[in-house]
């Protein structure tokens, strides 16, 4: 049985999280997706616990349904490689900090003369506009910064833990995978994390307001 996304290719540069479970949700639907890494190393998460026959569980678990290879992106070859790759893909994925790519030659504007069709995500710790764009940012900052870990230090079930896990890469994935879902034209998007928890507590509260007032209202 063929999935929503058979037939589209997408390459995965993501690490750690929020990019590789948003390229995983995509295999889910049927999507080729190869994952690229670093060859020194390769992701992050391939030394983070627990482990099962030497071989990390998280990495496993945000990776699966997923082809993979490496490609040393600061090399030329490695470069003109990962364009061929380009070529035949459908979207590329990555979650490096803002202007890294384009540090590497490899950015959304040179992407889509070397293929004119192709889909572009992105993201960051605080998106690719304003005065922290340039920053490095993780969830727990995320949370820290917007406020998220406040609510979960009362109320959440983790003792010593923000409120859960990775919560704002894990929303910041849905938004990201909502954009290529839209998408029938070469365009580039971008996700921070920071701005998905702000927008998050926004909107929960605005329905919060929206409960309690029809609670007390006479109609």
């Amino acid at each position: 049985m063929d999935g929503l996304l058979d037939g589209v290719v997408v390459l995965d540069l993501t690490r750690v999280l929020a990019g590789p479970y948003s390229a995983m949700l995509l295999a889910d639907m049927g999507a080729t997706v190869i994952k690229v890494e670093n060859p020194k190393g390769g992701d992050d998460t391939r030394s983070m616990g627990p482990f099962l026959n030497g071989s990390s569980v998280y990495y496993a678990n945000f990776n699966r349904s997923k082809y993979g290879c490496t490609l040393n992106l600061k090399e030329p070859e490695g470069k003109e490689i990962f364009k061929e790759m380009v070529k035949r893909a459908d979207v590329v994925l990555e979650n490096y900090r803002p202007g890294t790519m384009e540090k590497l030659g490899l950015g959304y504007d040179v992407l889509k003369e070397v293929n004119p069709g192709i889909i572009y995500g992105a993201v960051s710790g605080f998106g690719h506009t304003g005065p922290y764009s340039r920053r490095a940012g993780y969830d727990i900052v995320g949370q820290a910064m917007g406020g998220l870990m406040s609510i979960g230090w009362e109320k959440a079930f983790l003792l010593q833990t923000p409120l859960t896990y990775e919560t704002s890469d894990i929303i910041s994935t849905f938004v990201y995978r909502k954009g290529f879902e839209d998408a029938n034209y070469s365009y580039s998007t971008a996700v921070g994390l920071f701005n998905s928890i702000i927008n998050l507590i926004l909107v929960t509260t605005a329905n919060r307001l929206s409960r309690k007032f029809n609670e007390t209202s006479l109609w």
